[in-house]
């Protein structure tokens, strides 16, 4: 049974930073490209990063690109998104994803940058 559990968001001044984590069980994680979405209210889900099976490939949407790094531990089955230089126009729920399981999606972590 798929799992997926978001944490390490918060509230953060503008220019802070903060790491999130996801943790995964319930498939063989090193075999999967992972994303991290995020999603305000009214909006649709939008795609913020992806990292490949062995982590050697990552992509950014444009609007994050040099601030946040994906990266991911296949030994420990957790996928992690560094933000920094942080936006107030970066709050949002951020979700990861993995495409093996299209329709699961974990509870998110809630990333508000306020002053």
């Amino acid at each position: 049974q798929v799992h997926l559990v978001e944490s390490g968001g918060g509230l953060v001044q503008p220019g802070g930073s903060l790491r999130l984590s996801c943790a995964a069980s319930g498939f063989t994680f090193s075999s999967t490209s992972m994303n991290w979405y995020r999603q305000t209210p009214g909006k649709e889900r939008e795609l913020v990063s992806t990292i490949s099976s062995g982590g050697g490939s990552t992509t950014y949407a444009n609007s994050v690109k040099g601030r946040f790094t994906v990266s991911r531990d296949n030994a420990k089955s957790t996928v992690y998104l560094q933000m920094n230089s942080l936006k107030p126009e970066d709050t949002a729920v951020y979700y990861c994803y993995t495409p093996l399981f299209r329709f699961y999606w974990g509870q998110g972590t809630q990333v508000t940058v306020s002053s």
